[in-house]
């Protein structure tokens, strides 16, 4: 539906207000909002089809250059890979041209489900080329035909079938798989934290390690991990034996009146009943949303000590604070490529026409003051990951992991 200028104005109008309230700090990167937004306006608003008005306050809140901050109608084709399918893409060239090739791939989800594999490439989608920089995005509930040049040879039509918009059944059924590499090492995979508090997947975390009982050594993967809620603390607190403070979140509010981390409300244990959520609901309903996060103290384990955490360009937001908690703490060794730093809390704000506004309302510091957004972590050894490797039957950088751990 096209919008006549009076709905774009007020919509552009609401878009400027909210980020200039709601969030966390607009001018974080240097950016100057409200010089920026009128500099654009005239062009925004001239934009009478609703993909290119879509795209153009998109590109505006783009340049606040922060993570969950987005703009979308809630109709579009506008839903990332990552996301939607449940699989991240990595640009390389082919033979001269560059593709997006298919990277984490996690179990459970749509992409798997479809047959697609870490190496496939990515030729089609709804019968158009797709090539970077253009991303491979979906709306929600679906059916998307791909048509994908395997890793081995040969294009093959798929056809990915995404949940629907309310669903209740998350796509990724399993986000915890563990594997025994040998008597000694275990590879505990983790592709996501679904859920805000993650009983879930902290119950899927606990059975995991109940599976690589008697391993000295242990590999956490956390590569194309999407983060998700809190859910990680439960990782986190496998990896020591006592209680550590992990980082804090920080609303807009106690950034500018002041603070002293010690004295944050502290979060230190995920329940074990949903029944339970009631009762945390109504401890935590009346105080101030900055909360300080510290492990459950679930004792010591043989692997501690003896743990390589792998991770990539798209392990993300919660994913993020369980690597920059464990560098901190010198309790693994990080492998992989360097993260995106994005950790920022999001929320989404409707501002009309069923459009949609997603701005970042708290930050995250970790216990040493660090704000990893935009800056991410860097491995001490760095693995890349190749398409000829996977073509041999290689992950490089599990690889590299194993032989790391192995000499802990």
């Amino acid at each position: 539906m096209n919008l006549n200028l009076d709905e774009r104005t007020k919509i552009f109008d609401k878009v400027c207000r909210l980020v200039q309230t709601k969030h966390f700090n607009p001018g974080m990167n240097g950016v100057d909002w409200n010089a920026l937004a009128q500099s654009r306006k005239d062009q925004v608003l001239a934009c009478t089809e609703p993909e290119a008005f879509e795209k153009e306050v998109g590109r505006l809140v783009a340049e606040l250059k922060t993570s969950h901050t987005g703009f979308r109608h809630a109709g579009m084709r506008n839903i990332p890979a990552r996301h939607a399918i449940n699989a991240t893409l990595q640009r390389i060239g082919v033979n001269g041209t560059e593709h997006w090739m298919f990277q984490d791939v996690h179990q459970g989800g749509p992409a798997y489900a479809a047959g697609i594999r870490p190496g496939d490439l990515l030729l089609e989608c709804g019968g158009r080329e797709i090539r970077p920089p253009e991303d491979l995005a979906f709306s929600s509930g679906e059916s998307a035909n791909l048509l994908i040049e395997k890793l081995h040879g040969g294009q093959q039509s798929i056809k990915v079938r995404l949940p629907m918009p309310k669903s209740q059944k998350h796509p990724v059924t399993a986000p915890v798989h563990t594997e025994r590499l040998s008597d000694e090492i275990g590879l505990l995979k983790v592709a996501m934290f679904p859920g805000a508090i993650g009983i879930d997947v902290a119950k899927d975390i606990d059975r995991g390690i109940a599976t690589l009982e008697g391993c000295s050594r242990l590999i956490v993967d956390l590569r194309g991990n999407t983060g998700g809620g809190i859910g990680g603390l439960r990782l986190m607190s496998y990896l020591t034996p006592g209680k550590l403070e992990v980082g804090y979140s920080l609303t807009r509010k106690r950034r500018e009146r002041g603070y002293r981390r010690e004295e944050l409300t502290r979060f230190g244990r995920i329940p074990s009943h949903k029944a339970t959520l009631l009762w945390l609901a109504a401890r935590y309903a009346f105080v101030e949303k900055s909360i300080l996060v510290v492990t459950e103290g679930l004792g010591p384990r043989r692997f501690q000590g003896r743990v390589v955490l792998l991770v990539n360009e798209h392990t993300a937001s919660a994913g993020e604070m369980v690597a920059a908690f464990a560098e901190e703490n010198n309790l693994v060794t990080i492998v992989g490529t360097k993260t995106p730093g994005r950790l920022l809390s999001g929320s989404a704000f409707k501002v009309g026409h069923g459009y949609i506004l997603g701005l970042p309302v708290a930050a995250y510091l970790t216990w040493q003051g660090r704000m990893l957004e935009n800056n991410g972590i860097v491995p001490s050894i760095v693995a890349d990951l190749s398409r000829e490797a996977l073509r041999e039957g290689k992950d490089t950088q599990l690889e590299k992991a194993v032989e790391v751990v192995r000499n802990l």
